[in-house]
């Protein structure tokens, strides 16, 4: 098979070695189909379990012995037998079964041998129970041994306990604490408790956190999403009178709700104005100071976006001096997701504006895909300034992402920075705010270096933004090559879709493709005064003719937002164009004419690239 065959080879089925692609453009990526020899299944196993237990990221290990007479679930082991050998697994391991069908599978793990025999729940399930088949494990253990072993059906019956358990209430069930409270339990139960209502006074989210990080419990709200005064467990053990779990747990409740109301009654002491020093003694980075010099710049950049947005300075200033302070609270201290929404409820209190208060809440927007963005104005110079001052200073000192490793997030502020220029949407360049960031933020590289890495580095970020939105890379290339702000790249990319969809655009973008490789091997090809007196070959005349009815109504179109109709008024310059390319030679020997012809190719290329690079869209 020759080479060119072999790469638009398909998939083969009869086991021969295929090189194939797939997907288009710069996501195109080439496959190798192949077919290895197989193994006997036992050794196959072996190698694929111990993987993956080595695999297993457990922060911590604890080491244990195990005795000879250890086998796989073997009841009666002999401790009297002596020390095998001393394994190191987040907890000692008991048993181990591996069955294809009705066999046995030969392997070890953890000093175990596989066996047929496995365990139930230790409370209310038969301790010990032998498999004849693989297919009867699932029903083997949730009938005798009150396990269920599925994570996926454990997950759903966890899900149904607890909106039948809610009754006239709503869950506050996030994906993270179901799948956690789903590994911890086998056969799951769901119990009903109470607490006091006095509790209700504090901050209904510093009440959900803490019973959804200390205590695995699911807050439960009414109709109009304000916390209740009641809550669900999860249990591990079915019972008839449960009353004993739940009075347990109500107790533990208690006293973690009375934290979180003295963290509360203690913060409010003192005013976020009075915090802010203290700021001075956390730090932010070893080489970027600490909390409260970074609070200062992004005080001056808030400024700054503010007066660019043209809106109220002095309030995106104040927002910026207090944002970080509530970092020095008890409540954050103790949980730090509430960073932000703490400084909200403070700053109300202390009396500050509503939108100072709001936009300290709405610094961290958006925190992650999909998130909300901020909803003042004030908000959204707070969070522009904060995440620039972030990205221009881990740029500075040379913390740039590499390959999948982005310890500082710096792809997400920047997503976030994209999503609030476009989606709120923001007419102010981008770069206009980089160069604001590096006024204000120190840095210890090239100011020009770290300028153009940061501009490449949020165009990859534009780029994937645009492609998530439905659009081709050819698409996507041709947008961001042109001009304007990056709130304009919705409409300018559906205006380019349009434009793929006539029959003159492939004539047209192959055109410019041409035009712009002239343009670029001749050195006076801009800024030449078009001679019209100098176009002697009526092909030329034709295209300037076309060009001076075409060019000022996509130009008026451009001025008034119109991407669409801009782009679309450039069909009818197909044929002037085909035959000027046809019977026109640009590069002719006489000087005079050369320029006067290039002058009328730099005019065509930019009447074509107002919206975008349509070269791009060439195949």
């Amino acid at each position: 098979m020759g080479r060119e065959a072999l790469l638009t080879a398909p998939k083969y089925e009869d086991g021969s070695d295929s090189l194939y692609f797939e997907g288009e453009g710069k996501a195109k990526a080439a496959y190798l189909r192949t077919i290895s020899s197989g193994r006997p299944l036992a050794a196959a196993l072996q190698e694929i379990l111990d993987d993956a237990l080595a695999k297993l990221p457990f922060p911590r290990r604890m080491s244990y012995q195990r005795y000879a007479s250890d086998g796989a679930g073997d009841a009666n082991a002999d401790p009297d037998a002596g020390i095998e050998s001393t394994l190191q697994f987040v907890r000692p391991a008991h048993g181990l079964v591996a069955l294809h069908g009705a066999d046995l599978v030969d392997v070890r793990a953890l000093g175990l041998a596989a066996g047929r025999i496995t365990a139930g729940h230790r409370f209310i399930g038969m301790r010990h129970m032998t498999l004849d088949h693989a297919d009867d494990y699932a029903t083997t253990l949730r009938d005798d041994g009150k396990v269920i072993a599925g994570f996926a059906e454990r997950r759903d019956v966890i899900r149904a306990g607890l909106v039948e358990a809610a009754g006239a209430d709503r869950v506050v069930m996030p994906d993270a604490l179901l799948d956690e409270v789903t590994a911890l339990v086998e056969w799951p139960v769901v119990y009903r408790g109470t607490f006091d209502p006095r509790f209700l006074e504090v901050p209904q989210e510093c009440l959900i956190l803490t019973m959804q990080q200390n205590q695995k419990y699911f807050a439960l709200t009414d109709a109009d999403d304000r916390l209740v005064d009641r809550f669900l467990v999860v249990s591990n053990l079915a019972t008839d009178d449960p009353s004993r779990i739940v009075e347990g747990n109500e107790r533990v409740l208690r006293a973690r709700l009375a934290d979180a109301r003295f963290f509360y009654d203690q913060d409010r002491k003192r005013s976020l104005e009075s915090r802010v020093d203290g700021l001075k003694t956390v730090v932010y980075h070893n080489r970027l100071g600490s909390q409260y010099d970074r609070m200062q710049r992004v005080e001056a950049l808030a400024r700054r976006v503010a007066e660019l947005l043209g809106v109220d300075a002095v309030d995106a200033q104040r927002a910026a001096r207090l944002a970080k302070a509530d970092l020095v609270t008890d409540m954050v201290g103790e949980f730090p997701e509430l960073q932000g929404l703490m400084g909200r409820y403070y700053a109300t209190h202390d009396g500050e504006k509503a939108e100072v208060a709001t936009a300290i809440e709405e610094q961290y927007r958006p925190r992650f895909a999909g998130d909300a963005l901020p909803g003042t104005t004030t908000g959204t110079c707070l969070a522009l300034a904060d995440k620039l001052e972030t990205l221009v200073g881990l740029f500075g000192i040379g913390a740039v992402p590499t390959g999948d490793k982005d310890p500082f997030a710096l792809r997400r502020h920047a997503l976030g920075v994209v999503r609030i220029l476009i989606e709120t949407p923001l007419r102010i360049d981008l770069a206009t705010l980089v160069d604001a960031a590096l006024r204000v933020v120190p840095s210890t590289e090239d100011v020009g270096l770290v300028r153009a890495a940061l501009l490449d580095f949020f165009r990859v970020r534009i780029a994937s933004y645009c492609r998530d939105l439905g659009y081709s890379t050819n698409e996507v290339e041709a947008v961001l090559y042109g001009e304007g702000p990056i709130a304009d790249l919705p409409k300018r990319l559906e205006a380019v879709r349009a434009f793929a969809l006539l029959p003159e655009s492939a004539s047209l973008a192959s055109a410019d493709k041409r035009v712009r490789n002239i343009l670029g091997k001749s050195a006076d090809a801009h800024g030449h005064e078009l001679d019209v007196g100098l176009l002697d070959v009526p092909s030329e005349i034709a295209l300037h003719d076309a060009l001076r009815d075409v060019a000022p109504r996509s130009e008026r179109a451009h001025g008034e937002g119109d991407f669409k109709s801009s782009l679309l008024a450039l069909a009818s310059l197909k044929e002037p164009v085909d035959r000027f390319f046809d019977e026109v030679m640009v590069n002719t020997d006489d000087p005079a004419v050369r320029a006067n012809r290039l002058g009328l190719l730099a005019s065509l290329h930019v009447a074509m690239n107002r919206i975008a690079d349509l070269s791009k869209l060439a195949a």
